[in-house]
């Protein structure tokens, strides 16, 4: 017992003395930093997050929007044709160079033409022959030499002598090769030389100015396509041009696999900027600018077929459905459902419901900062962010 006493003292002793230390750092400590401890904000106020779950906004704006119709096309040329000899012969001359420019009737392709040269001057010679004898027939029946059957033979003669040098003048033509319109040539599949087939291809014809465009729209907008409605077109090898347009042919024949109109318009292309077959993107304009109304298309909710939107009223969501039309430029037209100058919100549709209370981003910095400053104000008072007592007083023993 004597052994286990001053074990049982000590133990008594470290207790009595955390517990006087304990008593004395409480009372030593400032009220105002217990009530920090306690409450885990100055002068025991809780600090609380604005009221509200925090959304981006945005106001419903009226811009002026041209109605039209958005379709892809490809551009084709105005006249294209591929250049093929009707008769068969040995190139002996070619008259252009690949990609160059040529008008309307410009020799392109010769062929070697001494056979049908010498045929020509046959049928001259024989013409010459014939067109005499026929004059001679004419003075003998005349004087009643020849009867009148000798002179009709003659005058047959004489026809078909003047058809054979038509026809070897026409066989002489289709040697030479002509630009049947105004264009660029493209890349000739011959050289000279070659002894070419008829029907073979040689080489492309376009003519690029003006340019046609194809494209589709639904047979739903039958009513309002008309030709000389005017388009717009873009290009990605164009991104930052836009190209005008004029419809002037409309398919009669509504395409079945579809149900689609067929439209071709013209595009001046007097620079040759554009090329056929070029993939296109047609905006069809309908009717002139008019006001409409404009938000950011991440403000939309789709749900099935339907899209809603939520709108800021006095600090509450409210989930509107609504009717759109064309988008354009990450910008959705409202057509129903919205007015003019109202909030909705086009970002933390997630996080709210119909009917919650919501705090947009301007709000709720400038509710921070009025807390922030509240907090400071708490603290000067409570002494908090002072010099603490024993400081002051250490400074005047000092």
């Amino acid at each position: 017992m004597k052994k286990i006493a001053p074990w049982i003292a000590a133990a008594i002793g470290i207790a009595v003395f955390g517990g006087g230390g304990y008593w004395f750092g409480v009372r030593s400590t400032p009220q105002a930093l217990q009530n920090v401890t306690k409450s885990g904000a100055p002068g025991g106020a809780v600090a609380a997050n604005p009221p509200g779950i925090v959304v981006e906004t945005a106001k419903v704006a009226v811009i002026s929007l041209p109605q039209g119709i958005t379709a892809v096309g490809s551009l084709r040329s105005d006249e294209a044709v591929v250049l093929r000899p009707e008769v068969s012969g040995r190139i002996s001359e070619i008259l252009f160079r690949e990609g160059q420019r040529v008008t309307k009737g410009e020799s392109l392709v010769r062929f070697d033409s001494s056979v049908q040269r010498a045929e020509l001057l046959q049928a001259q010679a024989n013409l010459e022959l014939n067109k005499s004898k026929f004059e001679r027939s004419l003075d003998l029946q005349k004087k009643g030499f020849i009867s009148s059957q000798a002179r009709e033979e003659a005058e047959n003669n004489y026809r078909v002598a003047q058809a054979s040098v038509e026809l070897a003048n026409a066989r002489l033509s289709k040697l030479e090769l002509q630009a049947p319109f105004s264009g660029i040539v493209g890349l000739r599949s011959v050289s000279v030389g070659d002894y070419v087939k008829d029907g073979q291809d040689m080489v492309n014809l376009e003519g690029v100015d003006p340019l046609k465009v194809d494209f589709r729209v639904p047979e739903s907008f039958l009513k309002e396509v008309r030709t000389g409605q005017s388009l717009q077109i873009s290009l990605d090898a164009f991104p930052n041009r836009i190209f005008e347009g004029r419809i002037f042919a409309i398919n009669p024949l509504i395409d079945q696999s579809g149900r689609a109109i067929v439209i071709r318009a013209l595009v001046k292309n007097s620079e040759a900027s554009l090329r056929p077959g070029m993939f296109a993107r047609v905006r069809l304009l309908l009717n002139a600018n008019n006001d409409s109304m404009v938000i950011p298309e991440q403000a939309l909710v789709p749900i099935g077929d339907d899209h809603f939107v939520f709108k800021v009223v006095d600090g509450r969501a409210k989930r509107v459905k609504v009717d759109i039309g064309q988008r354009r430029e990450g910008q959705v037209e409202v057509l129903k459902g919205l007015e003019a100058a109202e909030t909705v919100v086009t970002a933390g549709q997630l996080k709210i419901r119909d009917g919650s209370v919501v705090n947009t981003v301007a709000k709720a910095v400038d509710a921070a900062a009025s807390t922030g400053t509240a907090k400071a104000d708490e603290t000067s008072k409570d002494g908090v962010g002072s010099a603490p007592p024993g400081t002051a007083k250490a400074e005047k023993k000092s």
